[in-house]
């Protein structure tokens, strides 16, 4: 009976899709880290900013269809972003840190951007972290390590995608033996490819470039974009890849088009345990959501939406035991803890260490609202102070280290008071197994709305689009 009530599901799956128009435009956008609880905290932070209790909902999250996604790995219940990007590309599961390969590292896996290439469709790659990161990485290359950047550049010119949008390539002129290789860049002009670095270059160059790198402004020196709450009008945007890439891709082109998006800075933030920093990545990503949205109204019978994430990071707890929350605190921090550790050294700099404890409260009560906006009990005051003695006193330089970032341990107890008063905790500093949110909108949406596998998502985007 089982056997029989299977069939029935896959075939009616299998007409769905056979009697339904074709996705001609696929916007495949996923918060890296961004579990349940970063959405759901960044709408009731939103709320609490209205004065209210309850949420001001996200535009992604009011999506008509909505699911829920494994994201286990081959070698692990805790995936990490390589072995889960490559799922969320290419259907197929595979060991933590493997990029494009199969579980035995050897055999490559190919993705729905491939795929949608060899149909005729335009492909664009968009990340607010490096181009040779994991999750875009995952879209285009095939690399036992995900750490072998120079390696995964050299895959993005194979690619031939017709799009590739983020803060840079990391490595490239460095293979992952050390030695040093051809300069990437210089390979990908060679391909065809037109390099513009920041935005107004890119509005220069787009006129007569068929294919397009966009990064980051050179002398900006940026891993990453910066976090949009430290960013200012010099640095790019995720939003304004996003609109640059569908300018590329619809440009001269009737045949549709698959653009991958990645709010990579999610997970950075929350590998910090950094929750305002967070929220407001999410609240960025949902501008990128906006832009793909505006997009779909203009095309609602050939565009298909997918919001996603590819983990959890942080293991984001929203309530500390006392039945209460108070977000709207999060408001008074106006830079990230990574951003206010570069003012400590800065600070630093500039007083040749002779820095005085009010000059760490004038810094902290100007960036994260302590005491001038926030109200600092004595043990509080005297965990910071503490901090100031070992640091600016004593000459202890030991910093506090994350998976991205090393931050001065000033920054670092400043925002766990922040954190503590909005009622925010977690759980590790590293990726958890919590539930993947789906939110689908547009052709084939109703086909996400169930619990699934994350290899599943690439799989039905495949079919959706005919690829």
């Amino acid at each position: 009976m089982k056997r029989i009530f299977f069939i029935f599901i896959v075939l009616g799956f299998s007409l769905t899709i056979c009697s339904q128009d074709k996705a001609k435009y696929v916007f495949y956008i996923i918060g890296d880290g961004m579990g349940l609880n970063q959405i759901n905290g960044t709408e009731m932070y939103l709320a609490e900013l209205d004065g209210k209790i309850g949420v001001n909902p996200l535009l992604f999250t009011q999506f008509p269809v909505v699911g829920l996604a494994r994201t286990f790995s081959a070698s692990s219940g805790v995936t990490d972003s390589a072995a889960a990007g490559t799922a969320l590309a290419t259907g197929s599961k595979t060991k933590n840190g493997t990029i494009g390969l199969d579980s035995t590292l050897v055999n490559p896996v190919y993705s729905v951007a491939v795929k949608a290439k060899n149909k005729g469709k335009k492909v664009g790659i968009v990340t607010s972290c490096g181009l040779d990161d994991a999750t875009p990485a995952a879209f285009y290359a095939h690399q036992p390590k995900r750490n072998m950047h120079y390696e995964i550049a050299l895959d993005a010119i194979t690619s031939d995608f017709d799009f590739f949008g983020g803060a840079t390539f990391t490595k490239p002129e460095t293979r992952y033996d050390g030695s040093k290789g051809p300069n990437v860049y210089l390979q990908m002009e060679e391909k065809g490819y037109v390099l513009a670095y920041g935005y107004d270059d890119y509005k220069k160059k787009t006129p007569y470039a068929n294919k397009m790198i966009l990064m980051e402004r050179k002398e900006a020196d940026l891993y990453d974009l910066m976090y949009a709450i430290d960013r200012d009008k010099t640095n790019l945007s995720l939003a304004q890849i996003t609109e640059a890439a569908i300018e590329q891709l619809t440009r001269d082109n009737s045949d549709g088009f698959f653009l991958m998006i990645e709010g990579g800075t999610i997970d950075m933030a929350c590998h910090a345990n950094d929750a305002a920093t967070a929220i407001a990545e999410v609240i960025d990503l949902n501008e990128s959501v906006k832009i793909a949205y505006d997009f779909y109204q203009n095309h609602p019978e050939e565009t298909l939406i997918i919001v996603t994430a590819d983990h959890e990071t942080g293991g984001m707890v929203l309530g500390t035991g006392a039945s209460q929350l108070n977000l709207k605190v999060l408001q008074h921090q106006t830079i990230s803890q990574n951003a206010l550790s570069s003012k400590i050294v800065e600070l630093r700099k500039q007083k040749d260490n002779k820095v005085s404890w009010e000059d760490i409260k004038s810094l902290l009560s100007e960036t994260m609202g302590l005491w001038s906006e926030v109200p600092m009990s004595d043990l509080e005051e005297k965990l910071i102070y503490e901090a100031f003695d070992d640091t600016f006193v004593k000459g202890n330089l030991t910093k506090e280290k994350s998976l991205y970032q090393e931050d001065e341990k000033i920054s670092v107890i400043a925002r766990n008071i922040l954190n503590k008063k909005a009622l925010v905790s977690w759980t590790s500093r590293n990726h958890s197994a919590g539930f993947a949110p789906v939110f689908a909108l547009g052709v084939g949406a109703e086909l996400f709305n169930h619990m699934m596998d994350n290899t599943c998502i690439p799989n039905i985007i495949t079919e959706v689009a005919g690829y």
